[in-house]
């Protein structure tokens, strides 16, 4: 499976992280977050396959994250109805969010780019 590479188009580090997949030719799809979230079913795939909490998805530091108050809302929420919250807004997933099928990185760390994607 080609890698999506969901990002937004005015962050910097996903800017950062376009540049590095480019500079090491690892080929890629290129998805805006916004555009194309990432459906409830798709969402629940990847989270299962990155093995990380569902709280790691979150944008924690996005606007949207604190006008929902989702700090507060989460935790009392099912698995199921924050990946609902997730695939509403792209802009409440960490960014980028890259997935192969098989492997999952969020955010964007050299170190584990050159691990997971080289």
């Amino acid at each position: 499976m080609l890698l999506e590479f969901y990002c937004y188009p005015k962050c910097s580090t996903c800017r950062n992280a376009k540049k590095w997949l480019d500079e090491n030719n690892v080929e890629y799809r290129d998805l805006n977050i916004v555009e194309k979230t990432p459906t409830a079913e798709q969402l629940t795939k990847i989270i299962k396959i990155s093995e990380l909490p569902i709280k790691r998805f979150f944008n924690t530091s996005g606007i949207k994250y604190r006008e929902m108050q989702l700090k507060d809302k989460l935790p009392a929420m099912t698995e199921e109805e924050q990946i609902q919250i997730l695939a509403s807004d792209g802009m409440l997933i960490k960014r980028p969010l890259a997935f192969d099928g098989n492997h999952v990185t969020l955010g964007f760390k050299i170190e584990e780019y050159e691990q997971v994607w080289k």
